[in-house]
């Protein structure tokens, strides 16, 4: 696919003006009128017509130099970006119309060589490395063969100090523009190379900000996880107990007022613990589960409120022989409260057994009751038990759970203490 060149996005502008004044100084010398006989440059002029004068389409030759010049620069305006065959067409092409310019017209013969540095300079546009060193050599190569073609027609015209003065001239302009080449050449690849680099930088840039909008999200997404983790795991186990012992209170309103009474004034203590889970989760949600507490006496508290909300006291077994770090000690207790209140809820235990202990560089927790049980293939979706396994997994432990219907369930938490300490 062509595309215009638009100026404000070119590269290199001050090149693209360039082009243009060369161009404009070569259409000026084709309407400027030739020089009087006696003010005319002594070195030849390498045209058709100087070679062969008895061509009779020789005074047409000169509109069609400028026919090709005009050309040549509308080319400039649109380049090849589709296929390395347009862009080949496309180079030969406008050798071609240099070739033509510079040996069908006259005055067009001494400028035409500066042609070929409006060549390259395209050429650094279209093509890769390979190809702009292509084009480079091959633009001095014919420079070289239409300065020696012009060199022999010199010496059957010249004497041999003439032939040696322009050997000597000859040579020193095929090294300036061989020098004009290659520089050409040297600062294209320099700036595309810059334009590239500031490319990449862009893109990468994009892609960082890509990913950073990802991380933000992702994060947020984590923050709204650990949220509602915190307000199942603490306020979901306060507001069980509390309708169980207002249930158990209005079963017993009638019958016995009160131990009714007993279970309201329980439910109001879980209430109020509620409401103080609520304000801290709203508030902060980074406050310490444990509240300053041994994770031994915060788990017997735990099983102490299951003893009065169900009237079954777990058989806890602790074992631990040091402190654990705070992130431990809060994932075991939110572990151990979202067990006991799933007991409550559907389990319908009557008895309830809590290991935990440090083995061999681990943290084993294990908590089973021998409830009713459920089918791990279609009750394993809940926000608890997802819970549960999110905080295991985040401390590099393995979480399990083992349970058929009518046979209870088994909790197993491992945790590696090594790398944490």
């Amino acid at each position: 696919m062509n595309y215009p060149i638009q100026i404000k996005k070119h590269p290199f502008p001050s090149l693209l003006y360039l082009e243009w004044i060369l161009l404009a100084i070569t259409a000026l010398i084709a309407v400027i009128p030739p020089p009087l006989r006696r003010f005319r440059p002594k070195l030849p002029e390498l045209t058709i017509c100087s070679l062969f004068p008895d061509l009779s389409i020789c005074n047409l030759l000169p509109e069609l130099s400028i026919y090709s010049l005009i050309l040549f620069a509308l080319m400039g305006l649109r380049l090849p970006k589709s296929s390395q065959t347009s862009k080949v067409i496309y180079t030969v092409i406008e050798i071609l119309l240099i070739l033509i310019t510079g040996l069908f017209g006259e005055r067009f013969a001494r400028l035409f060589p500066f042609l070929y540095i409006i060549l390259v300079t395209r050429s650094c546009l279209i093509f890769n490395l390979p190809g702009r060193l292509f084009v480079t050599s091959l633009s001095f190569g014919l420079f070289l063969f239409t300065t020696q073609l012009k060199y022999q027609l010199f010496n059957l015209q010249a004497s041999s100090q003439a032939q040696e003065k322009f050997r000597f001239l000859t040579l020193n302009w095929s090294l300036v523009f061989g020098l004009s080449l290659v520089f050409v050449l040297l600062m294209m690849n320099a700036v595309l190379s810059e334009r590239h680099s500031r490319e990449k930088l862009a893109i990468a840039n994009e892609k960082l900000r890509e990913y950073a909008m990802r991380i933000e999200n992702q994060a947020t997404l984590e923050e709204r996880n650990r949220i509602a983790r915190e307000i199942h795991d603490s306020l979901g186990h306060s507001l069980t107990a509390l309708n169980l012992q207002l249930e158990t209170a209005l079963k017993l309103w009638q019958s016995n007022p009160g131990k009714a009474e007993t279970f309201l004034a329980t439910a109001k203590e879980l209430g109020s613990k509620a409401l103080n889970d609520v304000r801290q989760s709203v508030s902060t949600m980074r406050s310490n589960p444990l509240q300053e507490q041994s994770l031994e006496r915060a788990i017997a508290n735990l099983a102490e409120n299951f003893h009065r909300s169900n009237g079954i006291l777990p058989i806890c077994q602790i074992n631990l022989e040091y402190s654990l770090p705070p992130e431990i000690n809060t994932a075991i207790y939110r572990i151990t409260q979202e067990s006991l209140t799933n007991i409550t809820k559907y389990a319908y235990a009557t008895e309830v057994k809590l290991e935990l202990a440090t083995i061999r560089g681990n943290l084993r927790l294990i908590i089973q009751d021998n409830g009713r049980g459920f089918d791990l293939g279609q009750n394993t979706t809940g926000f608890g038990l997802h819970s549960m396994r999110d905080r295991t997994l985040a401390l590099g432990g393995d979480f399990n759970i083992n349970s058929t219907p009518g046979s209870g369930c088994k909790i197993t938490v491992n945790i590696p203490l090594m790398r944490l300490r």
